[in-house]
């Protein structure tokens, strides 16, 4: 069977389970939860694998789950990824009510493309038609919050990175897979029924911030007190004194929030906290920025005599897709969508951990126009089911036909092709340097 053939039964097989998938990703939104908690979300997923027979591993980076489909030979393997956790929008109407945790971010619609591209694989049989195995992999933990929480999972060793994928790249997880490839939603990919096909984005160094000063009453003696919160204002300042150094090309962005202000209005703060990530563009913008940062945090403690802690933590790389692989799937694209509603796309300020993935092997991340509002806020909706579960799984499982049919050809070409930045060993040196602050 040629792979126009097989593309043709694939995407029949969606169309007949699109109630199914739908069922699937709407599940999954309703019932949100947050990095490295996802239980409810893993099972799911778990029910999802067993309905279609497959054999898995979980327990992955805390709620990981990894399925497998052999194809006739396995000369590569390629990755669906999806991610299982949610994001806090404490004003998003579908929030959860204790936690905050709302899919605002668009991953329950990633899930249900997984489950898509799965069933249409196994309902068609169409693995006994590749040369190559397929990896289907919900992946915890993208959105990269709760940093202190997730921070003292580390300290206790139950974690080494703070990132899903950067936490699977550090356990092997990736080890046998050589390439990847998943999708986002976008509101900014408009209208509804455009995709654009991935372009770079910034990474980041995570960051916790400590001022001390010294407690006294704060209208009866004043004079015996130093104030963290007025040093914590003071360093805030002392980066956007600084932002006029920061150079376009690199992207940067610093955003950091309060998580403890004080304890009593009547006494002088001795101690606050914050968080923050330092963002660029590349590797060595990071380092930069990140050091210039520092030193303005640390003048504002000066600046009163307070003192300030600032503990940096790895975060993720920059995201570099494989341009081969985004060729195929621009080819699949256009199909499914109309050339006139695929993009190019433009370099991100946020970041993602496929970035951490994309510096190992070759990837393609492409943005979809299904939803409207404003991604992590409380207006997101999706608005276009069709595109969100029909159409973009069609063009990724094409294109996942396009790598592994004739003898894996076009998986092998651009393995072959690809010089990997970091290998896992270097990967992990590189992230225990930030963290231990070097």
């Amino acid at each position: 069977m040629d792979k126009k053939e097989l593309k043709a039964k694939v995407n029949a097989a969606i169309d007949a389970r699109f109630a199914d998938i739908q069922n699937f990703g709407e599940n999954i939104f309703h019932e949100p939860e947050l990095g490295f908690k996802e239980t409810k979300t893993a099972a799911k997923v778990k029910n999802l694998f067993d309905s279609l027979g497959l054999e898995y591993v979980d327990g992955l980076g805390i709620t990981g789950i990894k399925a497998r489909m052999k194809g006739r030979q396995s000369r590569r393997t390629v990755a669906v990824l999806a991610e299982l956790d949610a994001i806090v929008c404490r004003d998003h109407p579908d929030c959860d009510a204790t936690t905050g945790a709302a899919h605002c971010c668009g991953h329950n619609i990633q899930l249900a493309n997984l489950a898509a591209i799965a069933m249409a694989f196994k309902d068609t049989g169409i693995m006994n038609e590749l040369d190559g195995d397929v990896v289907f992999f919900a992946v915890p933990a993208e959105e990269y919050v709760e940093i202190d929480y997730r921070n003292k999972l580390r300290e206790e060793g139950k974690l080494r990175y703070l990132g899903g994928k950067c936490e699977l790249i550090a356990q092997g997880a990736f080890d046998d897979i050589d390439m990847a490839l998943q999708m986002h939603a976008d509101p900014a990919t408009s209208p509804c029924g455009n995709i654009m096909l991935g372009a770079s984005c910034n990474g980041f160094i995570g960051k916790l911030i400590e001022y001390r000063g010294v407690a006294a009453h704060a209208a009866g003696a004043p004079d015996k007190g130093v104030n963290a919160l007025n040093a914590a204002m003071m360093g805030v300042m002392g980066v956007n004194a600084i932002r006029e150094t920061f150079r376009e090309d690199d992207c940067v962005r610093f955003h950091p929030i309060i998580n403890s202000g004080g304890d009593l209005v009547n006494v002088i703060p001795d101690r606050v906290t914050m968080e923050s990530y330092v963002r660029a563009a590349n590797i060595e913008a990071l380092a930069l920025y990140n050091r210039k940062i520092n030193r303005a945090l640390k003048a504002g403690a000066d600046a009163i005599g307070a003192t300030c802690e600032i503990k940096d933590l790895p975060g993720y790389l920059p995201l570099k897709p494989n341009l081969a692989m985004r060729e195929l799937l621009r080819a699949n694209s256009e199909v499914i969508f109309g050339k006139e509603n695929v993009m190019e796309g433009v370099h991100s300020a946020g970041s993602t951990d496929m970035g951490d993935v994309s510096h190992i092997m070759p990837v393609v991340h492409p943005w979809v126009g299904c939803v409207s509002g404003v991604l992590h806020g409380a207006s997101y909706r999706l608005t276009d089911p069709k595109t969100a579960y029909g159409k973009s799984p069609k063009a990724l499982a094409m294109t996942v036909i396009d790598l592994l049919a004739d003898g894996a050809q076009a998986a092998d070409a651009i393995c072959k092709d690809f010089k990997p930045l970091l290998t896992k060993a270097s990967y992990c040196e590189y992230m225990d340097k930030i963290a231990r602050g070097e």
